[in-house]
């Protein structure tokens, strides 16, 4: 499995936006709320499941789209599955480090 993958990183804090692969250039709706799923924000390269796993431990802020990036965080103790919202039948997750 591959995820795509943007980080930025800016004062100390570092923020990953992940997909899984799949999903890159899709446009999911549902009613009013619109997420396009593109290569400007969810995608600098593709990374294994290894490397994605590492920056999600080191990220401060997460954005995720797709069951396989979801599913990798929560396993990890990183996100809860109760947090985890659909559009179109895609879940996202949003996770924010204290």
């Amino acid at each position: 499995m591959l995820y795509s993958v943007k980080t930025i990183s800016r004062n100390g804090n570092v923020m990953l936006n992940m997909c899984d692969s799949e999903l890159l250039g899709k446009t999911i709706s549902n009613g009013k709320t619109v997420m396009k799923i593109n290569k400007n924000y969810y995608h600098d390269e593709f990374v294994e499941q290894e490397e994605a796993k590492e920056l999600l431990k080191k990220s401060n802020n997460v954005n995720l789209v797709g069951n396989e990036s979801i599913l990798l965080s929560v396993n990890l103790g990183i996100g809860s599955q109760q947090s985890v919202k659909l559009i179109d039948g895609i879940p996202f997750l949003i996770i924010i480090k204290m």
